[in-house]
């Protein structure tokens, strides 16, 4: 990894030399618009909307749309006026108890790495962090503006990530009604929700949709055939009876989990049929015992109690 900035951490009268490095990378599959006929990549010219005439690089101005669609053009003095900062710390405001911090705040994650004479009181700011079970709230510039962000541990490093301000989070103009949830209901979804409990493990999940695009591509490259397969797992239709289909899913998570239906006995023959055949769409669950979480997440997925509203 290659550092993208170097400054200090500091709390109180203490200093710690960092460095910080991107923590994420996405693995996004992007796509080039082309020519169908021949491949050519399409190009895109910078028109002006007004005259309609190509605009070069060194005419091009920032401009700062109004509310009424007025333009205000801003120039680089303009620009030079603002509050900038290009101070090199990160300095600790306070620390927080971590569930006091919506995840929904969080922006972009950085790993930081301690200098050489930076060491031991990293390794202090790490333990405190660790002891208290707290976050501590910063203020740090990055390219050039402020920022508010955390410091937490992960893996015996410590993580900075940035907030978005508490403006930019939207509120929801809408409102849920799912009218009265009865008492037999709510057992069923807890018992789901217990057969389904688990451990989070990152490995368990991945990107079908990446690793399909590459054979798709692997498969034109070599001249190969490319054949399509079923990909819908989508159902139609209201669900009228949810506490059947709570139990439906029920059933069908213990058996993709290999489990004895110990309540077999206590539901009707139409549910046990149902809850048999279940498994038998699920291609997937041919792959090895540690890649059995594909299944689960196909039964998680096809539970129908959002559609009971």
């Amino acid at each position: 990894m290659r550092a993208i900035w170097k400054g200090a951490v500091s709390f109180g009268l203490v200093n710690v030399p960092v460095k910080l490095y991107s923590a994420t990378e996405s693995h996004d599959v992007s796509f080039r618009q082309v020519h169908a006929k021949d491949g050519g990549r399409i190009k895109y010219q910078r028109v002006c909307s007004i005259d309609g005439e190509e605009v070069a690089y060194a005419d091009i101005a920032k401009g700062y749309e109004t509310e009424d669609g007025e333009m205000v053009i801003l120039s680089d003095d303009d620009l030079a006026e603002l509050p900038l900062t290009s101070s090199r710390e990160i300095a600790v405001e306070k620390f927080v108890p971590t569930d006091q911090i919506d995840p929904m705040l969080f922006e972009k994650s950085y790993y930081l790495e301690p200098e050489k004479a930076g060491a031991k009181p990293y390794a202090l700011l790490r333990q405190a962090l660790l002891d208290a079970d707290r976050m501590a709230v910063v203020t740090v510039a990055l390219r050039q503006r402020t920022s508010v962000a955390v410091l937490r541990v992960r893996d015996d490093v410590i993580v900075m990530q940035t907030m978005m301000w508490p403006d930019e989070i939207r509120k929801p103009d809408f409102n849920i009604d799912g009218g009265e949830v009865k008492d037999s209901e709510v057992k069923m979804a807890n018992m789901l929700v217990e057969t389904l409990a688990g451990d989070f493990v990152p490995d368990d999940f991945e990107d079908d949709y990446a690793e399909a695009v590459e054979a798709l591509v692997k498969a034109k490259i070599e001249g190969g055939e490319v054949k399509r397969t079923a990909t819908s797992t989508k159902s139609s239709g209201e669900v009228v009876d949810l506490l059947a289909a709570l139990q439906r899913s029920v059933d069908a998570a213990k058996t993709a989990r290999g489990e004895d239906d110990a309540s077999a006995d206590k539901k009707p023959a139409a549910k046990k049929t149902a809850a048999k055949k279940a498994p038998a769409k699920k291609a997937p669950a041919k792959k090895t015992a540690v890649k059995k979480t594909p299944a689960k997440k196909t039964a998680a997925k096809k539970t129908p109690a959002k559609k009971a509203s």
